[in-house]
């Protein structure tokens, strides 16, 4: 088997070396399905672009995804489908001018969404754009006040208290419903409604939960709250000078397609023009996310190239690429191009720390986070050892990521000290993933990994103590962990492991036998291993009807490190990895990563080459060979 195993790591390395790009990177596409798609005809149709190519091809990506009881899914395995990106898949359609309502796709989309209870039961963000697009009213007071903005940091909740995703979509979401802005498409969705649900009220938002929400969130503010109303104007200008403050150089806000479009609307509310230079730039950028898959054309929430560049990198090396190897080389020339100089918001509850990480996009310039930061330290470390000019950057990156150590142990992705648990019950699917930053078992363990495996810090060391000891606290009882970033427990426990045998703990620690159990117990009989998207929702380990290459990868890694010998279960998934990494079906097109709980979730075309690589490598060494 293991000349199988070389044979299928030259084959990997090959491929990637025939993917990257001149620059030294890889842009392998960043995949959210067709929210992002249905959102840019949108955006193009408000301001009247006139770009029919595009708006013409992304109507067939869209149609291309429908499902034959005429929903769109965010999996392959959603049961019925999703409502509110079928009625964002509608309307994207419908505005297109591409289709009419009587056209076929549209009339399925339209018996889908009535039977589901209309656009009354969209979520969130959904009503949203229903309300921006007339079909619904805006309310007469929105649930959080634009003055909120103004709350001083002194609050339990105030802007800086909500993590810097959440604020770059809230902000604008803010202004331009205290604008209670709207636009005309043309467009009536009334045959959409279906009145007798009492959630289809005229009404955003005015919902039992929201109320309870705020009367335990704000009430015990509320009149202080009320003397920022003549502030208003003073709350917008805030709101604008933070959005204009984070524009990235490719002119979009802060890298994220959301937030860009959310700002654009925002800028229009206060009085913008639509030929105005900011609203160009944005639209530019946005279409600068354009990546092709299968044939059409796929607008990203953002880039992912500093994420793929860096994880290649470091995997390329563990297959035994040397640092002096050209590819290697260019690639880490790349990633230290992209290593941040400027202060982001970051800067506001790390006070003391100096710029130094690095972001997951190509633009991203001001909003590093942790992730990406050790993926990119992981890479280089052979070229600051042999380059000394680079070795300073390194320290920079690594004091930052020390830096970014929560209180209670733990890592956060974006920023230290927003986890607060008030927000957790904000009423709104997936509110937790937009508005909080608190430490996860993932970035724990990927950062505990680095430092122990990469940075060699000792294991003795109090940040290293107090990561383990987050760990610990937060395994669940059945030995798994839950992973924010990715799907989801095998995800959680990949990392959890592997951070902790790099932080000194023993195989017979309770913790790791417990997640080493775990993995095992939940292992299919082809020899892999795999988990549904549904697991996120449930907040518990659902099972994936098939395994998938980098479930399977994940689960090894963390077994390998937790063993001195390969085991039958490794042994059988270093099998499926060398049998099953040509293979093609809906499970290898499956979200590995989340960005939104129940909201978007992430096929990063580029895990079907990293994981399987590095793990396979990781073996080879390891065992080498008994």
């Amino acid at each position: 088997m293991i000349e199988q195993v070389q044979m299928e790591m030259d084959r990997l390395v090959r491929q990637l070396q025939a993917d990257q790009r001149e620059d030294g990177s890889w842009d392998y596409a960043f995949d959210t399905g067709i929210m992002t798609d249905a959102y840019m005809i949108i955006l193009l149709r408000i301001l009247e672009i006139d770009d029919e190519e595009l708006v013409y091809k992304l109507t067939q990506r869209i149609e291309s995804k429908q499902e034959d009881n005429g929903s769109w899914k965010l999996y392959h395995n959603e049961k019925a489908g999703n409502l509110s990106r079928t009625i964002e898949a509608y309307i994207a359609l419908l505005v297109s001018g591409v289709y009419s309502k009587e056209y076929p796709a549209l009339q399925k989309s339209k018996q889908f969404i009535v039977a589901q209870g209309g656009i009354g039961k969209a979520g969130a963000f959904t009503k949203i754009l229903l309300t921006l697009l007339g079909q619904r009213s805006w309310p007469k007071h929105f649930p959080v006040p634009i003055g909120a903005l103004l709350l001083p940091s002194y609050f339990p909740v105030n802007i800086y208290r909500v993590s810097v995703f959440g604020r770059a979509n809230i902000i604008p979401i803010l202004l331009f419903a205290h604008q209670k802005y709207q636009v005309d498409l043309s467009i009536d969705l009334s045959d959409l409604q279906v009145r007798n649900h009492e959630s289809d009220r005229a009404e955003f938002f005015q919902m039992e939960e929201w109320r309870g929400y705020f009367n335990i969130a704000i009430d015990q503010f509320k009149s202080y709250l009320h003397t920022f109303f003549h502030f208003n104007q003073a709350a917008v200008d805030f709101a604008k000078e933070y959005m204009l403050k984070r524009i990235e150089p490719d002119g979009t806000f802060l890298s994220y397609f959301s937030s860009t479009f959310y700002m654009v609307i925002a800028l229009l509310s206060i009085g913008y023009e639509k030929t105005h230079p900011v609203i160009l730039n944005a639209v530019e950028g946005l279409k600068a996310m354009e990546t092709t898959i299968d044939g059409w054309p796929h607008i990203q929430y953002t880039t992912a190239d500093v994420w793929n560049t860096s994880l290649i990198s470091s995997a390329l090396q563990e297959a035994g690429v040397e640092a002096e190897n050209p590819m290697i080389v260019k690639a880490n020339h790349f990633l230290l191009t992209r290593q941040h100089t400027l202060f982001g918001d970051w800067i506001l509850h790390n006070t003391r720390a100096l710029p130094g990480g690095w972001g997951f996009s190509n633009i991203n310039t001001i909003n590093p986070d942790v992730d990406d930061t050790t993926a990119s330290l992981r890479a280089v470390i052979g070229h600051s050892i042999i380059r000394p000019e680079w070795m300073q950057a390194w320290y920079r990156g690594l004091q930052w990521t020390l830096s970014m150590q929560n209180d209670d142990g733990g890592w956060p992705a974006f920023e230290r000290g927003v986890g607060d648990e008030l927000l957790k019950w904000v009423p709104v699917k997936g509110a937790a993933f937009v508005l909080s930053d608190a430490s996860s078992a993932d970035l724990t363990g990927r950062t505990l990994e680095f430092l122990g495996n990469t940075s060699k810090l000792n294991k003795d060391h109090p940040q290293m103590i107090a990561g383990k000891k987050w760990l610990k606290e937060n395994q669940r009882a059945d030995g798994s962990w839950y992973g924010r970033w990715g799907i989801c427990y095998i995800y959680g426990n990949w990392a959890a492991l592997t951070g902790l045998m790099a932080a000194g703990e023993k195989q017979t620690t309770p913790a790791v036998q417990r997640g080493v159990d775990w993995l095992e117990r939940i292992q299919n009989k082809d020899g892999g291993w795999g988990e549904s998207c549904e697991s996120d929702l449930k907040k518990q380990y659902v099972p994936l009807e098939k395994s998938t290459l980098t479930h399977t990868a994940w689960a090894l890694e963390a077994l390998i490190a937790a063993s001195d010998f390969p085991t039958d279960q490794i042994n059988r998934g270093i099998q499926y990895l060398v049998k099953e990494g040509q293979g093609t079906g809906w499970e290898y097109d499956y979200p590995k990563g989340q960005g939104m709980g129940g909201e978007f979730y992430i096929h990063y075309h580029s895990y079907r080459y990293i994981w399987p690589l590095q793990t396979l490598s990781r073996y080879i060494k390891k065992y080498s060979f008994l």
